[in-house]
């Protein structure tokens, strides 16, 4: 027995929707010299808070021009920027409470910098030392953290969809007053774990943000060769999700369309899909050349919507940011990260005994024995394991 709403309208004879059908307008409030459109609604923000989400940016915008030299130096195996994409993760996580979980992607370190994951957190982690909270296991840039309800990135794409379904299910069932919010990428949605972790969020009306990050390409792929459809939000609306798409370039716009998404959520217990249209500036990862997938004059277009330049004359505008002092942040973040890279990548390895830790309460027999057998491995060829020699 259908349950379709009994005031659906009713036809006779045959009518087909396309995809032109539902239209779905795009919330704008910054324009590009920073000033907002005249019959904007500004978001709940004050001086205090615009100075942090600038301080992210500024950092995030340092952490990945330094890092990615450093990778391409050989200091550490890989890295992906956040560069042209500041304004999604930056005003999107700035609208939340700390204690919201957090389940990222890859690109989403300024949401952990909000957040206070410190200079020397970042790099322990990218050059997986001892003092890396994940203990080395990890990729460069797949950071997580407890204090912070942050959780650790998983490099499977779009795992985190569903997982963060069962997250906002668990915070409504703990009577807290908090949401998940989940982010990915177009390219994520067109995996499985997409259609499924939405479909469960609506059905068992789970307060979750889902945060999808359109920009434009799923790695080398452009959006017109993974999907046909409305974009991303138009799957919201099938998955009778309340949906809205932002500029994802506008710092405002995004604040905005999170606060009230979570309130939404916190009030009616339900999830909520965020579509925000924007595009990296930068490679995929540092293991890309976008050169072979896209022009010089499409970035060069995109460049003039830097969201990050966008907020900045917002500010100026308001009074709140004077040109120096944001120069001076600039050369503040240079000389903190790169004064941190050199303590971190001098630090060792995490101890090899901590390997077969973590998974279970106890280590197996088999566990130890093939720790035992490892470590009797390495003594015999030193010279291949050269970092991990010293902690056997």
């Amino acid at each position: 027995m259908s349950n379709a709403n009994s005031t659906t309208e009713t036809v006779h004879r045959v009518s087909f929707l396309d995809k032109d059908s539902l239209s779905i307008p795009i919330l704008k409030i910054l324009q590009a010299d920073g000033t907002a459109y005249e019959t904007a609604v500004l978001p709940v923000i004050d001086q205090a808070l615009a100075e942090k989400i600038h301080d992210t940016c500024v950092f995030t915008r340092v952490l990945d021009e330094r890092m990615l030299g450093a990778q391409r130096q050989g200091r550490i195996s890989f890295y992906m920027t956040c560069t042209g994409e500041e304004a999604s993760i930056v005003g999107s996580v700035a609208a939340l409470d700390d204690g919201d979980v957090i389940l990222a992607q890859y690109r989403e370190h300024a949401a952990i910098r909000y957040r206070g994951f410190t200079t020397e957190q970042f790099m322990n982690q990218m050059f997986s030392n001892e003092k890396d909270l994940g203990k080395g296991r990890q990729m460069p840039i797949h950071y997580g953290s407890q204090a912070l309800n942050y959780q650790t990135i998983s490099s499977p794409l779009a795992t985190q969809i569903p997982q963060a379904t069962g997250v906002g299910y668990s915070l409504k069932m703990q009577g807290k007053r908090n949401v998940a919010i989940c982010y990915f990428g177009e390219g994520a949605a067109s995996e499985g774990d997409f259609h499924a972790g939405l479909n469960m969020a609506a059905v068992l009306k789970s307060p979750t943000i889902f945060f999808c990050r359109n920009n434009g390409y799923a790695i080398s792929t452009p959006t017109s060769e993974q999907f046909v459809g409305n974009g991303i939000a138009s799957r919201g609306v099938g998955y009778g999700m309340h949906t809205i798409r932002v500029d994802g370039n506008d710092m405002l716009a995004v604040l905005a369309a999170t606060q009230q998404a979570r309130a939404y959520a916190l009030e009616h217990n339900a999830p909520v899909l965020i579509e925000a249209m924007t595009y990296r500036l930068g490679a995929h990862s540092s293991s890309d050349d976008p050169s072979g997938y896209r022009s010089k004059e499409e970035e060069a277009k995109w460049q003039q919507h830097d969201p990050v330049k966008r907020f900045k004359l917002w500010m100026m505008n308001k009074g709140w940011l004077a040109e120096e002092t944001d120069v001076a942040l600039y050369e503040k973040y240079r000389q903190e990260v790169l004064a941190a890279v050199k303590v971190a990548e001098k630090l060792p390895v995490p101890s090899l005994d901590g390997i077969i830790e973590d998974v279970y309460d106890e280590p197996t027999p088999r566990l130890k024995a093939q720790l035992t057998s490892l470590k009797q491995h390495i003594k015999k060829y030193p010279d291949s394991y050269p970092n991990s020699a010293g902690r056997v």
